[in-house]
């Protein structure tokens, strides 16, 4: 036989050896135990809906988005003018519907945006 083998085997590496095989057979059966506990879980789920079960379209029609101007509940002041109001004395931001409900629009002679390089109001 060969020596060198027999050497091998009856040093401090054996048990290197042996831990690394005890590691890889348990992360397969970790694997394994994995896998068979996720298939117990899919088979306990409900099935997937059938195509009559699908959402539909109303029957008013598709639904489209509302666009309207908003304009924000002012910030209650407090009773005296030296006085902090806190968060929970705020209250929940709120906005209101905008009693003019027109667009605003780009005026001519403003510059397009801050540092535009436009020329500015005159």
């Amino acid at each position: 036989m060969n020596v060198a083998m027999y050497v091998a085997a009856s040093g401090a590496q054996v048990f290197g050896y042996v831990l690394i095989l005890l590691a890889g057979v348990a992360c397969a059966a970790g694997l394994m135990w994995a896998f068979r506990l996720g298939f117990k879980v899919r088979e306990n789920e409900s099935d997937p809906p059938r195509p009559d079960e699908q959402p539909t379209m109303p029957a008013s029609g598709p639904v489209h988005e509302t666009r309207e101007m908003r304009e924000p509940d002012d910030v209650p002041r407090a009773a005296d003018g030296s006085e902090r109001l806190t968060p929970y004395q705020i209250g929940n931001v709120r906005s209101r519907r905008a009693a003019d409900q027109r667009r605003p629009r780009w005026s001519p002679g403003s510059s397009g945006s801050f540092g535009g390089g436009g020329g500015g109001r005159t």
